[in-house]
């Protein structure tokens, strides 16, 4: 059988009940963006399913008096779901060195370990995010053999997301998943002045779940700042039913629906290269109407084109129009491009930012099936 450029059918899937520890690191943007990617979905299947599933955030290195890119996603995931999501920040607000450590710091990571430990060992939670933890085990501001020991033992159902740059052997080690995300550096977009357009690709986990998270980011931005901060999201090659980031955009629209619209084109089939069907170029074709009519219109002030990149590589859809509408864009218009391909389309020059996604261990390998809510 071919090997596939498109992406994994919802439909017919069975999926594994048993929660998976996931390290995110890197160089590159999206880290913190997948925890909240994987937030969004795992409360879209308990909305969907009539079912509790309840978050912790925990923020390692994010104490307040600072603004951090997550925080509108966090207070518009608690405006519309505050019986769902509990949060918690620790640190001071500066960045510091391992030159610079105080005894406050290491107070405060032993504090948000507490609860950390305690959350996970309660069984309460579907989801525990660390947030920073990978550098703050990295600058040995907690003993890792505690943490480790706590994770070896979470319950069952439990998902843990550790992020941060520097994850340490021994907790890669014990990961059933270890994404990292690195930069790729595009002169061509600083040369002619374009910014706004990012860029998740490679074979790692994380790239469409990322965009969820900025797709997060924004809207809590129009909550919060302005109520013309609006999103769409459009998503090629997700055609059918079966998508958890369906239902919690739903829901987000209901409490929302000035901020949110929402697309999908594309067969609930994976689109193999030599055999597409006159459908997948028509369903190609309509999915790009739409964005292109979205950036050039300056109505959104996000637009995520979830899975362009493997509808292009099929050559389902041509570049260049892709490349003249990007050109065009209005300049407060942020464009989100992801999915991986064989072939990188030329448009990856005009990326301000690009994360290359690889990975180095991941459950399926294992034979361990995909999860709904947290996987797709």
């Amino acid at each position: 059988m071919p090997r596939t450029i498109g992406i994994r059918t919802a439909q017919n899937t069975s999926e594994r009940l048993t929660g998976q520890i996931h390290v995110y690191d890197g160089e590159g943007k999206g880290k913190s963006q997948v925890a909240l990617g994987v937030v969004l979905r795992s409360i879209g299947l308990g909305i969907h399913q009539f079912m509790e599933s309840r978050v912790l955030l925990l923020r390692f290195l994010k104490g307040p008096g600072r603004t951090y890119d997550e925080d509108a996603a966090i207070e518009a995931l608690q405006r519309g779901f505050p019986h769902l999501i509990d949060q918690v920040r620790t640190g001071r607000s500066e960045f510091f060195g391992l030159d610079e450590i105080t005894k406050f710091d290491k107070q405060e990571a032993q504090r948000g370990w507490d609860v950390a430990k305690g959350a996970i060992a309660s069984g309460l939670y579907s989801v525990v995010v660390l947030d920073e933890i990978n550098p703050v085990l990295d600058l040995d501001l907690l003993p890792i053999a505690d943490v480790i020991k706590s994770l070896k033992n979470k319950p069952d159902h439990l998902e843990v997301i550790a992020t941060g740059r520097g994850a340490p052997p021994p907790l890669v080690e014990i990961a059933d998943l270890h994404s990292e995300m690195k930069p790729q550096i595009h002169q061509t977009a600083a040369d002619i002045g374009i910014e706004g357009i990012e860029i998740y690709t490679g074979d790692g986990k994380g790239k469409s779940t990322s965009a969820l998270g900025k797709a997060l980011q924004a809207i809590g931005k129009g909550i919060s700042q302005d109520k013309s901060h609006r999103v769409m999201v459009i998503q090629w090659l997700k055609g059918g039913k079966g998508y958890t980031e369906d239902a919690a955009i739903a829901a987000l629209r209901k409490s929302y629906p000035h901020l949110v619209d929402h697309q999908r084109c594309g067969r609930d089939a994976i689109v193999w290269r030599g055999q597409q069907q006159p459908i997948d170029y028509i369903e190609a074709e309509r999915g790009w109407e739409i964005a292109s009519t979205a950036i050039a219109s300056g109505l959104y002030k996000t637009i995520i084109l979830d899975e362009l990149n493997p509808t292009v590589d099929l050559e389902l859809l041509p570049e260049e129009p892709i490349i003249q509408t990007l050109l065009r864009k209005p300049k407060d218009t942020e464009v989100i491009i992801t999915g991986r391909c064989k072939n990188q389309p030329t448009y990856f020059q005009l990326a301000s930012i690009h994360s290359e996604v690889y990975c180095h261990k991941h459950y399926a390998e294992r034979g361990v099936e995909l999860k709904r809510g947290v996987d797709f």
